[in-house]
């Protein structure tokens, strides 16, 4: 496998959608997790308890929800710049810049075939989280339940992919594409930069 050298434009690009991803897993843990709407209805109603208050289930989850709704916010911000930068990944091979490889290539080794497949799938998976978050953001309110539940689904292959990629990274550098990392970050191996 030829060593492989990063233009400014793929690594830019590379490194604005991997951050938007992560923001994005952020705050869908967090809403799974210590800002679940009914974890946050009942520390509420404990807190009000302590008080002599009180607040029905369905009050403290309005509030829990209104609580969360500035973090749910750049969920949806941050979606709306993935758009963006999904778009311009797509538009950028038009210009000679970062061209897709068909893993249909009989030139490419299995290995090779098997990456542009799982990248090929990755971007058929974004492209459907995309549209199933504008639908639920701008689309008709009939179509919201169900692109919801569709768009739920998104965790699942995100994470299997960011574990696919990380972990091919990992033994890529440590066997025989040395370097990279650094060609990633600087767009040369840290040989070259000496």
């Amino acid at each position: 496998m030829k060593t492989r050298n990063y233009s400014v434009v793929y690594r830019i690009m590379h490194w604005s959608i991997a951050i938007c991803l992560t923001l994005m897993l952020i705050t869908i843990f967090l809403r799974l997790t210590w800002m679940n709407k009914t974890n946050m209805a009942i520390i509420i109603q404990d807190y009000l308890a302590t008080t002599s208050q009180s607040l029905s289930q369905e009050e403290a989850i309005i509030l829990a929800k209104k609580i969360r709704k500035p973090m749910w916010d750049w969920h949806i911000y941050i979606g709306y710049a993935l758009v963006g930068l999904y778009s311009l990944r797509l538009i950028l091979p038009f210009f000679g810049q970062m061209k897709f490889t068909s893993p249909l290539n009989s030139a490419l080794s299995v290995k090779e075939k098997f990456q542009y497949w799982v990248y090929i799938i990755f971007y058929l998976c974004i492209a459907v989280s995309l549209t199933t978050g504008l639908i639920i953001v701008l689309g008709p309110e009939n179509l919201k339940d169900s692109m919801e539940q569709i768009h739920v689904l998104s965790i699942y292959y995100l994470l299997s992919f960011i574990i696919l990629h990380l972990g091919g990274v990992f033994i890529a550098e440590l066997t025989n594409q040395k370097g990279l990392i650094s060609r990633m970050v600087s767009g040369s191996k840290k040989s070259d930069l000496s």
